[in-house]
């Protein structure tokens, strides 16, 4: 299994395979459940190796750790899934 943090940064910099429309799905522990959301809505900070940030509903900037997402969807499409 590719780790996810080759697979975000092949969706980052490799123009091809980053075609498309990409959401990544991660655990929200506040609510108990997977939250997806669109990759164009993930900020990766300069120098974070291990997580990337996002703004959640209410405006509030919230970092995510990478072992946090589960899933990751391109045009819908499940193509990477955590293992249990």
């Amino acid at each position: 299994m590719t780790p996810i943090h080759e697979l975000l940064s092949r969706v980052r910099h490799d123009k091809e395979f980053g075609r498309g429309q990409f959401e990544i799905g991660y655990w929200d522990r506040q609510k108990g459940r997977l939250h997806r959301v669109p990759f164009q809505q993930i900020v990766f900070p300069a120098g974070e190796r291990r997580a990337f940030e996002l703004l959640d509903e209410a405006g509030r900037l919230r970092r995510i750790p990478f072992h946090r997402v589960r899933e990751v969807y391109k045009d819908g499409k499940r193509i990477w899934q955590r293992q249990a």
